[in-house]
């Protein structure tokens, strides 16, 4: 692995994802620990699984947690379930699920204005059994388009993802191309021209794309880049993937955006899955 000077270069901010990394640790002293690892900027996946509406004083500890360690939540999934597992996302299933992503969609946009977060990840749903699939879709775009609208209020870009079909094979959305699709559709429901596509490069590589084509052609329609080594999903360095040429070409297409940190740490402590960053200084500096 290069060192992170010639990884993509100094455009690039590096962010941690408390939801999959340090989750030895309570949700609270995170952030905290992110900070010790050098961090400055955080995201996460919605972290209350089963609270699309979480009580107030919940919503105001992680507020003052990332406060008082001085990180800022650059990305906030909209609630999606329970991740990581098979059921995935919320917002294209009929019934109850939709409800519960609707009636969190400004309790999320209202909490990503508060702490200053400004790009919002809304996971689409598995397809059902017994629910024709344009059906699914047409609901997955109404809310969509709630989502955007609610992001465009507070000033942030609604972040659409495609994952992998080995890990979610009931997920309608396992290809760069069809992530774009719903991107380039949210866009012309709402005038806003605030969806991006989120691309991460692990459920890219496990669905086996070429990579390299991804990024050049999607690059300018892509609002933020998520990263882990494939196949085992662990750090740069532990897999396959040759991530001084997949960030290096990543600036030489334009992407200027944050890098999030999403994969897992394997047996050692959080702090202990940075070793392929240290040889350059953090935080990088504002892109």
């Amino acid at each position: 692995m290069a060192p992170l000077a010639e990884v993509g270069g100094a455009n690039h901010r590096f962010t941690v994802n408390l939801s999959i990394l340090f989750t030895e640790l309570p949700l609270l002293e995170r952030p905290a620990a992110a900070a010790a690892a050098g961090f400055t900027d955080v995201e996460l996946w919605w972290p209350w699984v089963d609270a699309p509406v979480p009580p107030p004083a919940e919503l105001d500890a992680l507020r003052a947690a990332l406060d008082t360690a001085g990180t800022r939540l650059t990305g906030l999934n909209f609630y999606a379930g329970r991740l990581p597992g098979p059921d995935r996302g919320a917002l294209s299933l009929p019934g109850e699920e939709s409800e519960r992503f609707r009636a969190n969609v400004d309790v999320a946009a209202s909490f990503a204005a508060s702490v200053g977060c400004t790009a919002l990840n809304a996971l689409y749903g598995n397809r059902v059994a017994g629910v024709p699939a344009a059906e699914q879709d047409a609901l997955a775009l109404d809310n969509l388009a709630l989502a955007a609208r609610a992001a465009d209020r507070i000033g942030a870009v609604l972040l659409v993802e495609a994952l992998n079909a080995a890990e979610s094979p009931d997920y309608p959305l396992v290809s760069a191309p069809r992530a774009v699709e719903v991107v380039d559709a949210v866009n012309a429901a709402t005038g806003l021209d605030n969806a991006r596509f989120l691309m991460d490069l692990y459920h890219l590589a496990r669905n086996g794309e070429d990579l390299h084509r991804v990024i050049d052609t999607y690059t300018p329609v892509t609002g933020h880049v998520q990263i882990a080594d494939c196949p085992g999903r662990g750090a740069p360095g532990t897999g396959g993937l040759d991530f001084a040429d997949l960030l290096g070409r990543l600036t030489a297409a334009g992407y200027e955006g944050r890098i999030g940190l999403e994969y897992k740490p394997g047996d050692a402590p959080s702090a202990a899955a940075f070793g392929w960053l240290t040889a350059a200084p953090r935080p990088l500096p504002d892109a």
